[in-house]
């Protein structure tokens, strides 16, 4: 049995990549040096997997950005406003995924079901598609220098289709023909270096499509396997292909990488309809997201499973890219043995793959240490918790009174103006705060010393906040890592890593927390900062709480129990804290569920039964028991949210963030078209871009959301929190901001 890995993390062990970027960005370093950063990241990558054996190398993973991206920029996907970049200038590269002066950037979406995000391509009249490089062929060659022959591998056509977004009345018929004899134009590139093989990335045949989606790859694939004659492999993840298996197995591919992690229906779609005999099977059994290790028996089994289903040869994979764990468990110097012990990151999962084509090529036992890793239970479950949660009834998940009567009663008690200003929670994380907390992680200052100093960041945060005139203010978060990792910290069944970095998007960086067992809280969390905060001013400040289905969705779950009963568990966490909170006269509560499309189940008949149903009842559970009078709020970024507004509004927050400046308020006609009843900050400027929206700017924005909102359930706000800008960034645009708040104001009280 061979081997395949799909891609792998292209951060570099110690975030070289995002240290390089930065520096570059900042004109600390050239072009050149970025590209030499780059490439030793490569190189490494490819030993890694040279030395582990691995039967079929990718290369073509990696991106200084985004694979997305780097798709759009190689066939020129691109708007009129990036028409004169000459986008294989690496400034100009980031320039479309981080805007320059007066061109906004692409906007990101999440990638699937992932907590990556990818920048959507566009199209208006004025696109030319035309290739722009050789694309993934330039690290074919660098690795072929080394001495490796590999495959290239490239977002497919039908993928990169499916997910631009387009202008000016037009549609995929207007590109596609463009399109795929650009992709043509590549392969052939690809022959004529003698590349044996080359493949196409193509995800979105996991999701629901279309009769039209159908005949979309028909067209495309006819077209490539009339013109192309190199071997070509077909690359899916994140799900099963059940709409299109029996189109795509018509094609003489070379090798078809089927997720069976997450598309467990793979299986049954090939007992069912059969596999191509001239076709390799890429067997995903090793979980690319996940951070457990595998249980070679039932891995094994599945394998040998398949291997009577198909004639052809059948190679063990990883289910997606390794993009999506960490670099190596060999980073991991205070974990104890008998937990690291259970994670398999990238470099682990790649030895994983090798092992496991070992043992079945060469018909050995599985080992004894692998073995013993499931043979017994991680921890003692905690039955108390497991008990109040069976024991849930319908009132535990309800409000009262209905929202209408309940924003009456807090208009009136909090007094605010029309178009009431706010932002998302957190303020810039400045180099002198992260020295000072890392002061106290090492132990360098004392609690209270560490404490003394976080306390004058509130109060400097607060009083910057009440000279710029904010209505609802934020205590900053400056006590705060990571919005998922610190409440972590201060609830039971979590452990940590100390290097486990993830590349959310560009250089953003996360470090998910690992859930490890049952999670329960023993002391408030928040209360001190938030009542310290309040004490500081007459204005009310928002508590600030991250919602149980993102904390969940941003840490790195367990595999021994439902996704349901998790969220539960850190629902009722959660639940404790906000209703302290409110004990401590806190009069207004943000519990922030940025991710709660992220697991969406990617086929629409899976949404509810399988996740919307509980992920919206963990929030109803979570605010259930507040005062009327108390106002809740919830935050959401990043995703297209359209499908599922009516699910939001049933979540029954009184006020609801949205991310909606970067994807220029599209949001807007569904929430008119719902009768949304929750009032609805829309993300005034885009705080991933370092522009400084101007007062008219933000004021022709809101003009735009007060044609399609009631006015008096309007609030102004930022798309998401401030803490990656500089406060020479953020003064400014808050200034514009209020405003701009203030002159429509105005206006619409005369």
């Amino acid at each position: 049995m061979e081997s395949v890995i799909l891609g792998l993390p292209r951060i570099g062990k110690n975030r070289e990549l995002k240290f390089a970027t930065e520096k570059f960005f900042k004109n600390e370093i050239s072009a050149q040096e970025s590209e030499n950063t780059a490439k030793t990241i490569r190189l490494i990558n490819l030993k890694l997997l040279k030395q582990n054996n691995i039967n079929n190398i990718h290369v073509g993973d990696f991106s200084f950005y985004d694979n997305v991206l780097d798709a759009a920029v190689l066939f020129n996907v691109l708007p009129q406003r990036f028409n004169n970049l000459d986008c294989n200038e690496l400034k100009n590269y980031f320039a479309i995924a981080r805007g320059v002066q007066e061109k906004a950037p692409l906007a990101l979406r999440k990638w699937f079901t992932t907590n990556y995000h990818y920048l959507v391509p566009e199209v208006d009249n004025t696109t030319i598609i035309k290739r722009t490089s050789e694309g993934p062929i330039k690290f074919y060659k660098e690795a072929l220098n080394e001495g490796l022959k590999t495959i290239p591998s490239v977002i497919g056509p039908f993928t990169l289709l499916k997910l631009t977004k387009f202008h000016d009345n037009l549609g995929i018929n207007n590109i596609k023909e463009a399109l795929v004899n650009e992709y043509v134009s590549l392969l052939k590139d690809a022959e004529n270096h003698l590349i044996a093989e080359f493949s196409l990335q193509e995800p979105y045949l996991v999701c629901d499509l279309s009769n039209e989606d159908i005949e979309l790859f028909n067209f495309i694939y006819n077209q490539i396997f009339q013109n192309v004659e190199l071997k070509l492999n077909l690359i899916t993840h994140f799900g099963d292909i059940r709409d299109i298996y029996s189109e795509v197995i018509k094609y003489d591919f070379n090798a078809i990488a089927l997720d069976f992690i997450e598309g467990s229906e793979n299986f049954n779609l090939i007992k069912t309809y059969g596999f191509n005999a001239n076709t390799k099977l890429w067997a995903g059994v090793i979980n690319g997201r996940g951070i457990w290790r595998n249980n070679y028996q039932l891995t094994i089994e599945t394998l040998k499973n398949l291997q009577n289903l198909v004639s052809n040869e059948v190679l063990v994979s990883t289910a997606c890219s390794l993009l999506h764990v960490p670099f190596t468990t060999a980073s991991e110097q205070k974990l104890p043995s008998n937990v690291l012990n259970h994670f398999a990151f990238a470099v682990e999962k790649v030895a994983e793959v090798a092992e496991i084509a070992n043992i079945i090529t060469n018909n050995l036992e599985v080992p004894v240490n692998n073995k013993e890793l499931f043979a017994t239970a991680r921890f003692t479950p905690n039955s108390k918790l497991n008990e109040k949660i069976q024991n849930l009834t319908s009132d535990d998940f309800v409000r009262l009174p209905l929202r209408k009567e309940r924003q009456a009663i807090q208009k009136k008690a909090l007094n605010l103006p029309i178009l009431p200003t706010t932002t998302i929670g957190s303020f810039p994380q400045t180099a002198e705060l992260r020295h000072l907390r890392k002061q106290f992680k090492n132990a360098q200052i004392s609690q209270v010393e560490y404490e003394t100093q976080i306390k004058q960041q509130i109060a400097d945060c607060i009083s910057l906040q009440e000279k710029l005139d904010i209505d609802v203010l934020v205590h900053g978060e400056f006590e705060r890592n990571d919005m998922v990792e610190y409440f972590g910290q201060n609830l039971n069944g979590y452990v940590f890593t100390e290097n486990g970095w993830l590349q959310s998007y560009g250089t953003r960086c996360v470090k998910p927390p690992v859930i490890w067992g049952d999670v329960t809280r023993n002391n408030p969390i928040t209360v001190a900062t938030s009542s310290y905060a309040q004490s500081l001013t007459s204005r009310p400040v928002k508590g600030m709480l991250t919602g149980p289905v993102t904390i969940y969705n941003w840490s790195f779950p367990r595999e021994d129990i439902s996704a349901k009963d998790s969220i539960y568990q850190i629902a009722l966490a959660i639940k404790e804290e906000v209703e302290d909170l409110e004990k401590a006269n806190i009069k207004v509560i943000q519990i922030d569920e940025a991710a709660l499309k992220e697991k969406l189940p990617i086929r629409k008949c899976d949404w509810h039964n399988k996740y919307l149903d509980f992920a919206v009842k963990s929030f109803n559970l979570v605010s259930s028991g507040v005062q009327p009078s108390t106002q809740i709020h919830t935050h959401m970024c990043y995703s297209d949210f359209t499908e599922i507004i009516k699910d939001i509004d049933n979540m029954d927050a009184d006020v609801i963030s949205f991310e909606a400046s970067r994807s220029s308020f599209e949001i807007l006609d569904r929430l008119e078209a719902e009768k949304f009843e929750t009032e609805v900050g829309a993300g005034i400027y885009d705080i991933h871009s370092p522009n400084i929206p101007s007062c008219n700017e933000i004021k022709n924005s809101l003009e735009k959301i007060i044609t399609k909102l009631d006015l008096n359930s309007i609030w102004v706000n930022p798309d998401c929190g401030l803490k990656t800008r500089q406060n020479s960034e953020v003064i400014p645009s808050l200034t514009n901001m209020v405003q701009a708040a203030k002159e429509l104001r105005k206006n619409y009280s005369n």
